[in-house]
């Protein structure tokens, strides 16, 4: 996508995400302000599947529009809705034009650098790698996780071999194509998001024996995804594109771990971005904004930590800030 131009599109809701809508606008324009592309959120709407009105708040719509040039697109939401809000991500996709290569962010990302300037394969479709082997946990007595994920790629008619990265070892999770779902790309987001809402809803309705045990809340969406991105003719990312959750982008999930775990550039991109006031004046009205990043309760959480040396997991991290009264979402 490096010599095209390509849309980014997010999902933005009523509560939590419609703050870190702001947020990540907000970077995206202070830290790129070249970025061509269209800046786009995925709106559910309210229907069957939302008991709570989904959509979001009037003042915030507006900062979204007028500040930041944000286009807001109605979801229609069919298969998911409020029972798994990740398929928002999965069905959202077809609200995007046809044929133009897209990136999909997750909301709780702050752009740090110059997105416009990674040079992503439209071809290629690709996807964050910054996970743990969250899925699956195979049981005591089987079946184990090369049977697990083959039984999922036979079901959908791929192959299974091309997708292993034979510098790890059997049965070790990162032998297996899996990824975060945080950001992923690819050339076209009505045949990507067909694919992955095929795969998505097979594997919740009707999967292979050999998953049974398996959770898949909130996990379906990164089960899904790998499937989808190999039968497309994709796979892991190369190293030109390190600087996604590097220096041009950062997942930080919450502002406790932003403020924990995540790089000084990254802190300071977030507070430049939010400093000015129509920003601020909105974005404060949510509680973990307010506290952690205006009223300095942030760079309290961050003193807790060694940056240098911190937990291989997140559960230590969250567990020191629950403690501290610095777990704020």
């Amino acid at each position: 996508m490096s010599d095209r131009r390509f849309n980014v599109f997010a999902i933005a809701q009523a509560g939590r995400l419609q703050y870190e809508a702001v947020i990540l606008a907000a970077t995206l324009r202070a830290s790129d302000p070249g970025f061509s592309g269209r800046l786009v959120f995925g709106e559910p709407q309210p229907g069957p599947l939302w008991p709570d009105d989904p959509r979001i708040d009037a003042a915030l719509r507006d900062l979204l529009a007028d500040r930041f040039g944000a286009e807001i697109v109605p979801i229609p939401t069919r298969h998911f809705g409020a029972a798994y809000p990740q398929g928002n991500k999965i069905e959202g996709l077809a609200a995007l034009p046809e044929g133009e290569p897209f990136l999909f962010l997750d909301t709780d990302t702050a752009v740090i650098g110059a997105l416009s300037a990674v040079p992503f394969d439209v071809h290629r479709p690709t996807a964050s790698m910054r996970r743990e082997g969250t899925w699956p946990k195979p049981t005591l007595y089987g079946p184990g996780i090369a049977e697990i994920w083959g039984a999922l790629y036979r079901r959908f008619g791929l192959d299974f071999d091309s997708s292993h990265d034979l510098t790890q070892p059997a049965n070790h999770w990162e032998r297996y194509l899996y990824f975060n779902a945080g950001w992923f790309c690819g050339p076209c987001p009505h045949r990507f998001g067909a694919r992955f809402l095929e795969i998505a809803l097979t594997i919740r309705d009707d999967p292979p024996e050999e998953m049974l045990c398996q959770p898949l809340d909130p996990w379906l969406d990164q089960v899904a995804l790998p499937l989808a991105i190999h039968a497309l003719g994709g796979g892991r990312p190369g190293p030109e594109l390190a600087g996604m959750d590097g220096d041009v982008t950062c997942h930080y999930r919450m502002l406790p771990l932003l403020y924990a775990r995540e790089s000084d550039r990254a802190v300071a991109a977030v507070e430049r971005a939010v400093a000015p006031n129509p920003v601020k004046k909105l974005l404060k009205a949510w509680e973990p904004a307010r506290r952690m990043i205006y009223q300095g309760r942030g760079h309290k959480a961050r003193a807790l930590f060694d940056q240098a040396a911190l937990p291989a997991r997140e559960e230590p991290i969250r567990r020191a800030l629950r403690q501290a009264g610095l777990w704020i979402r």
